[in-house]
């Protein structure tokens, strides 16, 4: 026989397991508020020392930073009060508070909130100090931080210590301490090898900041940056007059070809002291200017329009110009030799020459 199924008996429900995920508590503190006035003003970063100077123990500290919790530590002794990666900005100031944060004399000074921002124990220099000013193609990827000559830190990550014993002024940038851009400019080239590098990164400082290259020359001595035998050929090429790297590289042509010095980024004006033009180059014995038109700088109608307006300018009292892009003169430099011999070899046979005031680069 079979045995029938009861209508009151029911089917059991398995028992199902949940697993509980416990977020770490977050206990207030008398130190908060003192920590909150370090966020507000340190984009969101504090040094242990300053926490510890807030009155947060090492502990709590500790507590924070555990996986899922608030804080997290992007360098030895630096806490990022914020979940989710720092932005370059924060990145650059947590290398200032690092090295801040290291063992040294007024240790307890150092450790009063908001005191990295102000004193002389670190500071931002080289290239990540110079894209805060704006400098074009400098990179904020590595931090050079200026600390003292018997500081005792090491490298860290991201972090290149120099040490020095000539402290410069310190200026708040975007609220990081940084050097100014011409020691700033000495840091970077006195440790870089490339001599491509060292020009853009020269050149893009005179241009941007305000920032001349005697006074550049004055800081790479200073700092015995000119030992460097690309800074020392860069700055030869600063002292003349060249301002970009596309007129150094023609500049290193046209003199490997033998072609005459020409007056780099001189002032042309009318008999009359009427502004004329600001050639790249200019053969004032030939009246021949050299004009390198990077496509960067002259995008849009109204950058085309000056350029044509400054050439047609120029050849209205006589100038013969010649337009080059950086690509030719990289890719093909004989093109540029020969079109600027072949306009220095006509100006012979011209039975005068333009009748313009000259004012070589100062």
């Amino acid at each position: 026989m079979t045995e029938k199924l009861k209508l009151t008996d029911t089917p059991r429900t398995p028992k199902i397991h949940t697993a509980t995920i416990r977020t770490p508590t977050i206990r207030r503190t008398t130190a908060d508020e003192a920590i909150a006035h370090l966020s507000r003003t340190q984009q969101r970063l504090a040094n242990s020392r300053q926490l510890r100077t807030a009155g947060l123990s090492a502990g709590t500290a500790a507590r924070r930073c555990r996986p899922g919790g608030p804080w997290q530590r992007p360098l030895p002794g630096v806490i990022l009060i914020q979940t989710g990666e720092p932005t370059p900005r924060q990145r650059l100031l947590a290398a200032v508070l690092y090295a801040e944060n290291g063992k040294g004399p007024d240790a307890d000074a150092r450790g009063a909130p908001g005191a990295a921002m102000r004193d002389r124990t670190a500071v931002l220099t080289g290239e990540a100090a110079l894209s805060l000013y704006g400098v074009r193609d400098a990179s904020d990827g590595r931090a050079d931080v200026l600390i003292g000559a018997r500081r005792g830190l090491r490298d860290q990550s991201y972090v290149r210590l120099r040490r020095t014993s000539r402290w410069p002024p310190t200026l708040l940038v975007e609220g990081i301490p940084c050097v100014r851009p011409v020691r700033a400019a000495s840091d970077f080239a006195a440790y870089e090898p490339c001599k491509e590098r060292v020009r853009a990164i020269l050149a893009a400082t005179v241009q941007r900041c305000p920032c001349h290259p005697d006074d550049l020359r004055a800081e790479l001595h200073a700092s015995h940056a000119l030992r460097n035998p690309a800074v020392r050929a860069v700055m030869d090429e600063l002292r003349v007059g060249v301002s970009s790297i596309a007129e150094g590289e023609a500049r290193d042509t046209l003199r490997a070809a033998g072609v005459p010095e020409a007056l780099w980024n001189p002032t042309l004006l009318t008999p009359t002291g009427t502004f004329l033009a600001r050639p790249d180059a200019y053969w004032a014995f030939a009246g021949v200017a050299l004009e390198v038109d990077s496509e960067q700088f002259h995008q849009g109608v109204s950058q085309y329009r000056a350029t044509l307006r400054r050439r047609m300018l120029m050849e209205a009292h006589g100038i013969d110009v010649i337009s080059a892009v950086p690509a030719l003169i990289r890719d093909q430099p004989q093109l540029l030799v020969a079109a600027v011999t072949a306009k220095l070899r006509q100006a012979k046979s011209r039975p005068d020459r333009p009748n313009v005031v000259i004012r070589p680069y100062k």
